[in-house]
Parts: structure tokens; C-alpha cells; sequence
């Protein structure tokens, strides 16, 4: 059975851009010809492949076309880069979603982009997700590449240690003071205000198992950025799970100090890509471990598969 390749850029185009409008925009067609395709496609496979709703999703069937749909599409921009290069013409542009966890982004990961070729050209779709989550985008086929915390390669994808990201428990020095003049301990835990990501972000209360194993519920700001996470520590809003890269400097300036000097955790982060034969993918996995063997820890002294950003 063959699929008609209109109808698979339709329904490709639909679930990167949310809507039918959106992606007629870019296909430079009407909203009834995406609507069209996408219910020949539908109607040719026998399944509902979207969601309509706002952002339109794929359904569980249509996760299994997204990875399709987007190895054809790398692969054929490729291809065409290949050939446009070969008579002079324009390269196309490939377009490469990956995602990548919060901390990294905004630390190590930058010098990835400088370590790119400048041809072929890429448009990066970056996806800011947990290091810990974000082997769902691998698995629903929405990102080509992913750093994560988990040494398992998905289905159809390889994995390769990057190294460790370490992280210290640190707040300002009146925040100190105030809350663990006598000392870390369960009760001081659980009175202190806390500092967190977001919902995903366990990395507090691995710290916290290491003194107790009671449920503690302390009082907690919810703080989704790594720069405002910082600078709310420095502040004394509450303590919080810091990457050393953004920790040591301030605690040198008198800014941050740790709440328990030597208690540290040590995150692993992996790289995962498709296994696909892709010029761009390999190149950007050459850029990602060149950085990576650099910029993180390469012998952790302790494993932790949690964390945020």
C-alpha cells in the first residue's frame, strides 16, 4: 500500500504547527485541502491519526506515523541539499527537533551550535524538557535526539554516556542562617522554603532522602527558569538543587553558600538519537559529544536519575 506524499505532508505539517490554518499557511494551500489529505490519509489507513483540538495532537496511531513522516522529511532534505549543492542551487534546510533539559541548555549545550558545519543549513526545534521525561518525545517520534538521564537506548535509537551534570544544594547566607543555623536535618527540611523547577523536578527531594525518609512537605516556589531559579536563591527565597556551573561563581562572590558543604548529586546525562543515516544527525552527534567531554563531569561519584529542567 502506498501513501500519497501530499497527505503525509499534511498531516506532518499539521502536528508541528497545531492547527489546519497553521499548516495550510505553510503549505501554501487552503485549510479544506490540509482537511482533505488529512481525511484521505485517514480514511486510506483506517485510523484517526488527530486529534482536533487546539493545538491538534496525534492520536496513538498517528504517533506511530509522526517518526515517519519526519525521517522522510530529513531524508529528502538531505537529498535535495546533495543535489541543489552539486548544480549551484540553494541547499534546503533541514529542520532537527531536539530536546534538551533546561540546565543544559541554557549551560554546555550553547557550544553545540557553535561546533555545527554551517552547511547544511538546520533549523533547530529546540524542546526544553526534563532529562528525566524526555525519552516520551523519543518514543511518539516528535524529536530526532534527546539528552537524558536514562542509559537505555529507545526503540530505534542509540545511546552514549555524556558525562555527569552536578548539582549543589544552595541558598543565600541569611536563608542559612535562618533555617539551618543548627544544622540539615529532617526538621529544618521540612520548615525551610524549598525552591523547584517544576512538577518534574525531583532533584530536592533526592537531597532530602539522604537525611530522612519521612514525607516532608515543605513550603515550595514553583521557579521555571534556570537564571530565575539562581538569582531567587541569592535572594533567600528558599533553598534549591543548583548546577555547579552556575553555583560556584556565586558562591565565590558570598552570593550562595551550601546549605551542607560536601553533599553534592551527580546526574548522568546521555545522548540519543535516531538510528538513522543522517549526515546533520551525525554531526550533530559529533558536536554534542566534543562539547559534552569538556564541559561535564566524566567520572560521577554517585548516580541519581533525577533532576530538573
Amino acid at each position: 500500500m502506498k501513501i500519497d506524499n501530499a497527505q503525509l505532508a499534511a498531516f506532518s505539517m499539521v502536528i508541528r504547527e497545531g492547527s489546519f490554518e497553521a499548516a495550510a499557511r505553510k503549505l501554501h494551500v487552503t485549510p479544506s485541502a490540509v482537511s482533505q489529505r488529512i481525511k484521505q490519509l485517514e480514511e486510506r489507513l483506517g485510523q484517526v491519526l488527530i486529534q482536533r483540538a487546539s493545538p491538534c495532537r496525534a492520536t496513538d496511531a498517528g504517533k506511530t506515523l509522526v517518526r515517519y513522516t519526519e525521517e522522510l522529511a530529513l531524508l529528502e532534505a538531505e537529498m535535495l541539499g546533495a543535489l541543489g549543492s552539486a548544480d549551484g542551487a540553494t541547499q534546503a534546510c533541514l529542520r532537527m527537533p531536539i530536546a534538551v533539559n533546561a540546565d543544559s541548555l541554557d549551560s554546555w549545550f550553547l557550544a553545540v551550535f557553535d561546533a555545527m558545519p554551517a552547511e547544511p543549513p538546520i533549523a533547530f526545534d529546540l524542546r526544553v524538557e526534563d532529562q528525566d521525561h524526555s525519552a516520551a518525545l523519543l518514543r511518539e517520534g516528535t524529536v530526532m535526539a534527546a539528552v537524558s538521564a536514562s542509559a537505555t537506548p529507545i526503540q530505534g535509537c542509540t545511546a552514549e554516556a555524556l558525562g555527569v551534570m552536578r548539582y549543589l544544594a544552595v541558598t543565600s547566607p541569611m536563608h542559612v542562617a535562618r533555617h539551618f543555623a543548627a544544622g540539615v536535618d529532617a526538621a529544618s527540611l521540612n520548615s525551610a522554603p524549598m525552591l523547584r523547577f517544576n512538577l518534574k523536578d525531583g532533584l530536592q527531594q533526592q537531597f532530602i532522602a539522604r537525611f530522612t525518609t519521612d514525607a516532608l512537605q515543605p513550603p515550595t516556589h514553583m521557579v521555571p527558569s534556570v537564571h530565575g531559579f539562581v538569582a531567587l536563591a541569592k535572594r533567600g527565597l528558599g533553598w534549591g538543587l543548583v548546577p555547579e556551573h552556575f553555583a560556584l561563581p556565586a558562591i565565590a562572590a558570598g552570593e550562595l553558600v551550601e546549605i551542607d558543604p560536601g553533599q553534592y548529586l551527580d546526574v548522568p546525562l546521555h545522548w540519543h538519537r535516531w538510528r538513522l543515516g543522517s549526515q546533520a544527525l551525525d554531526a550533530l552527534t559529533s558536536a554534542v559529544r566534543a562539547v559534552a567531554r569538556n564541559a561535564l563531569r566524566q567520572q560521577p561519584q554517585e548516580w541519581l536519575l533525577a533532576g530538573p529542567g
